[in-house]
């Protein structure tokens, strides 16, 4: 019905629609299928559908009413192409959810007036500070009681100027309004006219509003209505606030119309020293309608916060009524405002009750009579009948930091630690009640340390065996007393055994009576595969000696295997076993050769009397490019970082563990064997032989020190000048040196350059010429320079060998040039000029010589 209804006035609205187009289409407008879509503007379909829109049609609805009034499937086609590009249908249907957020007017002008925050760091709360001053004034933190905008709206909001409304009808009939109250109190309703709202509430705006337009829409009226009206407010107003009296910052502020006594109080920055956080006088209209007791929200949260200000509302802050202060044991002490009737109870209620130290039978109070000051001490059960009075100083103190009934026993006893004292406590139940004395516990003395009445001590000696077997009369106990109970240990020294050597957790160990070598070889994780188990050693400290004797060596063999020996020693507390090394054992070492040779690589040493040419045949000999004369050895100075055979074992067991460790598929006894790597792995210590080259590397760095102008470079490892070429021929000779450890042979491709480098005046690399000598290629590099230091020009050989240039009366031999030479021309030192005075000098030595040589002569 609701459909045939709105069909009927959308045609009389095509009809009407007739008259505002052109007389050539107006003529056939009166039905739809005359109507040609091609011929109409935008303008025209948009005034179409406006209209379809205001008769409460969709889109839908439009086509279809199109459709019976005979309008043609194209144009139809045509007409929904053309409406589909307006989307006010959807804003239309969605617009009251789509409506922003409720927001505050002239927020600008609210936080213009409000008290701002000093740039003073604000004090720690104390004991002066007044309780509730914090909660509307803190640097640190911003809090503003602000209202909340998206509340519902309430009922009793008095409307004003400037306040936005929507009036949303809904049911039968469907219609919205947004409407902002102008300054003569009234809002414009469309097709409606002008509503006085100003000074109403939202309840009785509703009511005015609802007889207003229910001449227009009938089915709000009635006993049954059909259609409904409804509020809400938009964007909130503000109002004119006045707060006087002691706050921080009185005067006339612009708040929200949403807020509160304490918005208003926040933004004044709340009461100051002087004013009252219990009275504070809310005025409308010259009456007196509420009064705010901060106290109310801080204790029980129950503020009034429902309150809500009005335009023109006075907040009055009185002073405070009275206060009092409270130190010591309590969670809040502070100064506090109290009412004529408040007792110590609610005092102690605002003061956040006592603290767990605190002493809560008996409280001091300080109270002003006449001109001066008295002390009152309350006791508990007086409490709730304490009345406080103005400028009461309360001081709650902490209780005694000691015990009323603590015994302690310390030392060899299951469970040391404090007890309770009983009646008739004797010192056989307190070791009693600590379950019984430990095995090493030294029982023929015990002290008690008792404490006097005057707080001094006094030791009493007890012999605890002969109480614990009852020959000795017990001992009653005393507050305070400390039992102590010594340890056979504790007057013994640590007994104790050390080995060293080839083992694998050398170390110090616990002793026990009647150990054996073997025992402690065990403890040590066993031998190393260098030890040598016929040369043991025993260091046995004597306690009676002749001077100079030191210790007592008792040389002594175990098994192998470390099997049963009836005639091992036993040792003795603080001996010293030395497990050493053998004499044949020792690890491979290695050596390696590089460049020319027919098998480069890494070799091992084979004997100790190994040479260079046994190296080189068994690195193939040279190939056909090698230069025997350029080759080098490198070896390893005594300032290398040598791995000892500990570090070494210790490497090789690490990678091992790595190995079987990367492995997910280990058999059993594997993975017994990463297990005992991983918890037997020796621990590596510094080998002695890097002593001596420790000591050695100090002795430089000292007389470099104590020498001025001398350095001393260190080097791990230098490069040995050999002649390969003769050690080949004679094999065997002074120049066919023996191998060691680290060292590299390299043997050289034939070079053909010689580099030329220092004081010349181009240097450079060369082509080396047979027969030439070394001032050829000299004037090849463009010659000395003028500071070239030529008497001292020298030749480093590719082997490593060095040769100087060597004169005699002027005539200079310099050293030949092989190929991969360079030749180093070095610098003079800088010229000193001669002074005025050195110039007189020489010139006088120099005449007093010439005249001793012509008396000579003469």
């Amino acid at each position: 019905m609701i459909s045939i209804k709105r069909f009927s006035y959308f045609f009389i609205l095509l009809a009407y629609l007739g008259l505002a187009i052109p007389p050539t289409f107006a003529q056939e407008s009166n039905e739809a299928d005359k109507i040609k879509v091609d011929e109409l503007s935008d303008e025209q379909v948009q005034d179409l559908l406006d209209r379809a829109y205001d008769a409460g049609l969709t889109k839908a609805e439009f086509l279809k009413a199109l459709e019976i009034q005979g309008m043609p499937a194209g144009e139809l086609a045509k007409m929904r192409a053309r409406i589909n590009e307006d989307d006010r249908e959807s804003v239309r249907s969605t617009k009251l959810s789509k409506r922003d957020s409720r927001e505050q007017v002239n927020f600008d002008e609210i936080e213009l007036g409000m008290f701002q925050l000093s740039d003073v760091s604000p004090k720690k709360p104390d004991e002066n500070e007044i309780f509730g001053s914090s909660l509307f004034y803190q640097k640190n933190r911003r809090l503003s009681f602000e209202p909340s905008l998206n509340q519902a709206t309430p009922k009793s909001y008095i409307l004003g100027p400037g306040d936005l409304i929507y009036v949303d009808i809904y049911g039968q009939s469907e219609q919205y309004y947004e409407a902002t109250v102008n300054p003569d109190g009234f809002v414009l309703l469309d097709n409606i006219g002008p509503v006085a709202v100003s000074g109403k509430s939202i309840e009785e705006a509703t009511g005015i509003l609802k007889n207003r337009v229910g001449k227009y829409y009938s089915g709000l009226l009635g006993s049954n209505p059909n259609t409904f009206l409804q509020v809400t407010l938009g964007n909130v107003g503000t109002i004119k606030v006045n707060i006087l009296g002691e706050v921080r910052l009185p005067g006339t502020f612009t708040l929200s119309a949403f807020s509160t006594v304490f918005n208003a109080l926040y933004a004044a920055g709340g009461p100051n020293e002087n004013g009252s956080m219990r009275k504070i006088k809310l005025v409308r209209n010259n009456i007196q309608i509420a009064e705010i007791d901060v106290y109310d929200l801080l204790i029980n949260g129950t503020a009034q916060l429902d309150l809500k200000l009005q335009d023109q509302d006075v907040i009055l802050v009185p002073p405070y009524l009275s206060h009092v202060k409270v130190k010591g044991e309590v969670k809040r002490p502070m100064v506090f405002e109290v009412a004529e009737d408040d007792n110590f109870t609610e005092l102690l209620n605002y003061a956040g009750g006592f603290t767990d130290h605190a002493f809560k039978d008996r409280v001091a109070i300080s109270r002003i009579s006449g001109n001066q000051r008295s002390v009152s001490d309350v006791y508990q059960n007086q409490f709730d009948l304490f009345l406080l009075k103005g400028g009461d100083e309360i001081t709650v103190q902490r209780i005694l930091d000691r015990y009323s009934n603590r015994v302690q026993i310390k030392g060899a006893v299951y469970r040391e630690g404090t007890f309770a004292l009983t009646d008739g406590l004797t010192l056989s139940q307190l070791v009693k009640n600590a379950e019984g004395l430990r095995g090493d516990a030294y029982t023929t003395q015990a002290s008690i340390l008792r404490t006097r009445a005057d707080l001094s001590t006094e030791m009493i000696q007890v012999n605890l065996k002969e109480v614990l077997e009852g020959t000795t009369s017990d001992i009653l106990l005393q507050r305070e007393d400390v039992v102590r109970i010594a340890s056979i240990y504790d007057i013994n020294n640590e007994e104790y055994v050390q080995i060293l050597g080839e083992v694998k957790r050398p170390g110090v160990y616990p002793y026990s009576a009647e150990m054996k070598v073997e025992d402690l070889i065990v403890m040590a994780g066993g031998f190393q595969e260098s030890a040598n188990s016929q040369d043991i050693e025993i260091a046995r400290r004597l306690e009676d000696s002749d001077l100079g004797t030191l210790a007592d060596i008792i040389p002594t063999q175990v098994n192998t295997d470390l099997g049963y020996n009836p005639n091992s020693p036993s040792l003795v507390p603080f001996d010293q076993v030395i497990v050493r090394k053998r004499a044949s054992f020792t690890m491979q070492r290695l050596t390696a050769v590089e460049g020319q040779v027919n098998s480069p690589g890494i070799f091992a040493i084979q004997s100790s009397g190994e040479r260079i040419s046994d190296l080189v045949k068994r690195a193939g000999g040279l190939n056909q490019f090698a230069y025997p004369k350029g080759a080098t050895l490198i070896r390893r100075t005594e300032f290398f970082n040598t791995e000892s055979e500990q570090l070494r074992r210790q490497r090789n067991l690490e990678g091992l563990q790595m190995k079987l460790a990367e492995d997910p598929s280990n058999s059993e006894a594997q993975a017994e064997l990463l297990q005992r790597l991983l918890t037997d792995t020796p621990k590596a210590v510094s080998p002695v032989e890097n002593q001596l080259s420790q000591t050695k590397k100090e002795s430089l760095d000292q007389i470099a020190s104590e020498t001025p102008g001398f350095a001393v470079k260190l080097k791990e490892t230098e490069a040995v000048a050999i002649n390969l070429e003769e050690i080949l021929i004679n094999p065997g000779s002074e120049n066919d040196l023996l191998l060691e450890e680290g060292d590299i042979l390299s043997v050289p491709k034939l070079f053909q350059t010689v580099r030329m480098r220092g004081d010349v005046v181009y240097p450079t690399t060369l082509r080396h010429e047979s027969g030439q000598s070394l001032k050829h290629y000299i004037n090849g590099a463009g010659g000395f320079e003028r500071r070239a230091n030529r008497k001292q020009t020298y030749v480093v050989y590719a082997n490593g060998a060095v040769k100087r240039t060597k004169g005699f009366l002027g005539i200079r031999n310099y050293p030949p040039v092989e190929p991969g030479a360079e030749v180093i021309v070095p610098t003079k030192g800088p010229r000193v000029p001669l002074r005025l005075g050195e110039v007189v000098g020489i010139t006088t030595g120099l005449a007093t010589l010439g005249l001793v040589m012509s008396q000579i002569n003469w």
